[in-house]
């Protein structure tokens, strides 16, 4: 029996029927998917509930020098990591001295121990690729610790020989002047630094504890016997709050915990070295302020004024208002970036501190051309928020993203911990956070308004530019109506030669 080769050329036309017929039954149905798909805006996307937070079990006790321990077990990953919180900061330095909290905080880690030099101790925390950092900033100092659990022995006793015992070793405090001394030559390079560093001088005074910099004058103030005394006025075990987080049995973490720090002898006077807080007003009353940069193709703006603190009842419609300023779908972005195309960046945020008034603070940056309209379309908006209510649909919108944001001050168990520390440090409650969510949940419309009246106040503002005079038309004293702008000269001081 003889079998017919089927060809291209013989092939019935049911096969030609079929194979026309299914690329189009593919099209269509993908299509349908593509259509099903397709991006939405932003305005259509809808939020899950989020979910409840359950902190993770720890342990909170005192040593007997006074020392404040939170322990949180963590077994996921076989790591052991800690911080300890020292009731200081670089407030509280000297004016004369500015910088001797920053280079406290860096040699008090690289400057080594009295068990130790430097290079020993590098060697060791390498070789178990473990790390203790130390630092001081504003408010606080800092000390941590990070290991592998089979190490956590070795490793916290080196934490412990740093935070008790350091060295303070001479060359590595020169080293560290000379560091400072190189950044305070390159600060000028950056227009956002400035803008930073000269705003803050703006609002609190040049001479604040929140606004003033290291010169090299002070630098060369400060010696070794300076950052030796700045430590034994604060480092004390009851002037800390030690948290410790990881892979650990608590039992065996505390008797390590008392065997390396138990016998630390209490500061007999440490409640007389916490100077009070002196009240903090601002500095300048509106006004527009300029830093000529006349290479500049662009400026940089900070609007402002003195903020709050986070412990105040409005925070959490605060924080409302922030999320209708700011965003996609913001305010801020959606006039003044895409209906004005007056921006490449723009923002307008209440930023609120624990213990000192923080700014509420605007700005962004855009074409020189484009300065003036971008300040005047800022302003607007500020008024706007004052005089406008919000839609339930910025309402809807803002405390959803406020909300869905909130999980992730918990996406781990050290975040936790460290919150929780925080919040004894500054003396809030341990339920800070949740009462901050219901304040969320509970805003209305009617609430942003009240905030935004209450504590926006456009005659308070201050303008600060950095730009290129030249490119900016209409020129900033349109802005005013007496036409005058302040310049600022950020002219670096020489160091002496004496």
């Amino acid at each position: 029996m003889s079998q017919r080769m089927v060809t291209s050329k013989n092939k019935p036309t049911k096969y030609w029927i079929v194979l026309l017929v299914l690329p189009v039954i593919w099209l269509l149905f993908n299509a349908g998917i593509v259509t099903a798909e397709s991006a939405k805006h932003y305005t259509d996307l809808e939020f899950a509930p989020p979910p409840e937070i359950v902190l993770p079990p720890f342990e909170r006790f005192e040593l007997e020098n006074g020392m404040v321990v939170y322990l949180m077990e963590d077994r996921e990953l076989p790591l052991v990591s800690g911080t300890a919180l020292i009731r200081t900061g670089d407030r509280w330095e000297p004016g004369n001295q500015t910088g001797l909290g920053q280079i406290l905080g860096q040699v008090l880690r690289t400057g080594g121990t009295t068990l130790h030099s430097p290079n020993e101790l590098n060697e060791l925390l390498e070789r178990r690729a473990a790390s203790v950092e130390t630092s001081i900033d504003t408010t606080s100092a800092s000390a941590s610790f990070s290991a592998l659990s089979q190490d956590l022995n070795e490793v916290f006793g080196l934490f412990a020989e740093v935070i008790r015992t350091p060295a303070f070793a001479p060359e590595q405090i020169e080293l560290a002047k000379s560091q400072q001394s190189g950044a305070i030559a390159r600060r000028n390079d950056s227009p956002s630094a400035i803008a930073s560093r000269e705003f803050q001088k703006l609002i609190y005074g040049e001479n604040s504890p929140y606004a003033r910099t290291i010169e090299y004058e002070t630098l060369s103030n400060i010696s070794r016997s300076d950052v030796v005394q700045f430590y034994q006025r604060y480092f004390h075990p009851n002037n800390m709050i030690l948290g410790i987080v990881g892979d650990f049995e608590k039992a065996e973490m505390r008797r390590l915990i008392e065997q390396k720090l138990g016998d630390w002898k209490p500061g007999p006077t440490i409640s007389k070295n916490i100077a009070e807080l002196s009240p903090t007003a601002q500095a300048q009353q509106g006004g527009v302020f300029f830093v000529e940069r006349p290479q500049l193709t662009q400026s940089t703006i900070q609007i402002g004024h003195l903020g709050g603190e986070l412990n105040s009842p409005d925070y959490p419609a605060l924080s409302v208002l922030n999320g209708v300023l700011n965003g996609f779908g913001g305010r801020l972005f959606n006039q003044v970036r895409s209906r004005e195309g007056l921006a490449y960046s723009v923002y307008g945020v209440w930023s609120p501190r624990y213990d000192y008034p923080g700014m509420f603070i605007a700005g962004g940056q855009t074409r020189s051309e484009a300065t003036v309209p971008f300040i005047q379309s800022v302003f607007r908006e500020i008024e706007r928020i004052r005089t406008e209510p919000i839609t339930a649909e910025e309402l809807q919108y803002a405390k959803d993203t406020t909300l869905n944001s909130f999980i992730f001050n918990f996406a781990d168990p050290s975040q936790t911990l460290s919150r929780l520390m925080r919040y004894e440090y500054y003396g809030y409650p341990e339920d800070f956070i949740f009462q901050y969510r219901r304040g969320v949940e509970n805003t209305t419309i009617e609430d942003v308004q009240r905030v935004a009246q209450k504590y926006l106040n456009p005659n308070q503002l201050v303008t600060l530019v950095v730009g290129n005079p030249m490119e900016i038309n209409p020129p900033l004293s349109s802005l005013t109506p007496d036409n005058q702008v302040t310049s600022i000269d950020v002219t670096i001081p020489e160091p002496s030669r004496s």
